[in-house]
């Protein structure tokens, strides 16, 4: 897990200026690269500074004690236990999405948090990923993907996500419960197989992809990360030639979002914590203040007032009565505001705060 979220990170860092150059829908400000960069290596740097297990520490060397001086007897210590989440797929993706949560940009980001998190959930005790266990976790991640958002819409990343999880359900099922690397190869082979051609069906599903000649550019980032969980369970390499004949995405290929006039309005995004039923009643006021309004569950446990913790997201003209209503509820923390017309810088390892996107 540690080096499928690593490969995502590398992998999205170089295709960034491709994703961000067919970025149109739903907001054309050319970010969904940077967006999902940034947040996929908040993902993946969560996970560097875990501890290792004990096995995986080596002794320091010891200095020979001279024949000649008797050694007293050595009472041993206690022996330290391995960290059972260290070995736990689901605990290990778990605190990975946590962190893309909290740091998530934009909706591409916000998107892929919560198949991050939702994902973790049914791999949760297992010390390794079987076809089953691998339909599951996008099964559960697909769903919870698209109840995120208020207004779906087909064509985009969601239909890429969905397309993989049916495609390993559907291999899963062939196999009969077999869990072996075999099976779990072909459930992989197959959802990115799956995922492809949903990003290929992309640009026929929305007006506005079809009009620019482009397939969407947040299903193109989220074929990328299946391709580079495929990698990194299977140790084999990235397909190089998955993404060539994909519609807008040649390097020669223009911003297509820079012949476009400006979105009006301002991306407002933070964490706050509130009751189910606050929570519900935020969607609602959001709802009819903005749209591209996402609110997904940070953590899986309430704190002692029964509040759970959640990450906010909405497209609106103007970010004060947006804020107040938020506020109005609970504290906000880590609040962002970006101005949705504002150009950005396709260099995600130079692009810092406020990097945003419609997506």
């Amino acid at each position: 897990m540690k080096r499928w979220l690593g490969k995502a990170e590398t992998a999205l860092g170089n295709h960034s200026d491709r994703l961000n150059a067919i970025n149109i829908f739903p907001v054309a400000d050319g970010d969904t690269g940077t967006n999902l960069y940034l947040t996929v290596r908040a993902a993946a740097r969560s996970l560097q500074d875990a501890a290792p297990t004990p096995a995986q520490v080596q002794a320091p060397a010891r200095t020979p004690t001279p024949a000649q001086v008797p050694v007293p007897a050595r009472t041993p210590g206690p022996r330290q236990a391995p960290d059972p989440a260290q070995n736990d797929v689901g605990a290990v993706l778990a605190k990975a999405g946590e962190a893309a949560m909290e740091q998530a940009r934009g909706n591409s980001g916000t998107l892929f948090s919560v198949f991050l998190c939702a994902a973790a959930e049914p791999l949760a005790g297992h010390t390794r990923l079987t076809a089953n266990s691998l339909a599951a976790a996008l099964n559960r991640a697909q769903i919870r993907a698209w109840s995120a958002l208020s207004d779906p819409v087909p064509g985009t990343m969601l239909s890429v996500m969905e397309a993989a999880a049916r495609a390993a359900a559907a291999v899963d099922a062939g196999q009969n419960g077999n869990d072996s690397n075999y099976a779990l190869g072909l459930a992989l082979d197959a959802a990115v197989e799956a995922a492809l051609e949903a990003v290929i069906r992309t640009e026929g599903q929305l007006d506005a992809l079809q009009a620019a000649h482009v397939v969407d550019a947040g299903g193109v980032g989220m074929l990328l990360i299946l391709d580079c969980l495929r990698s990194a369970v299977l140790g084999v390499e990235l397909q190089s030639e998955l993404l060539d004949g994909l519609h807008g995405y040649d390097l020669q290929d223009p911003h297509i979002h820079t012949d476009m006039p400006d979105d009006d309005g301002v991306e407002v995004m933070c964490t706050i914590s509130l009751s189910p039923l606050d929570a519900a009643m935020l969607r609602q006021r959001l709802d009819e203040l903005g749209d591209s309004v996402i609110m997904s569950q940070v953590g899986p446990s309430p704190d002692s007032d029964g509040r759970y913790r959640w990450r906010v997201h909405v497209h609106v003209m103007d970010s004060g009565p947006a804020l107040e209503t938020i506020s109005s509820l609970g504290e906000p923390a880590e609040v962002s505001v970006s101005e949705l017309a504002i150009p950005r810088d396709p260099n995600p390892v130079e692009a810092e705060a406020g990097s945003h996107d419609g997506r």
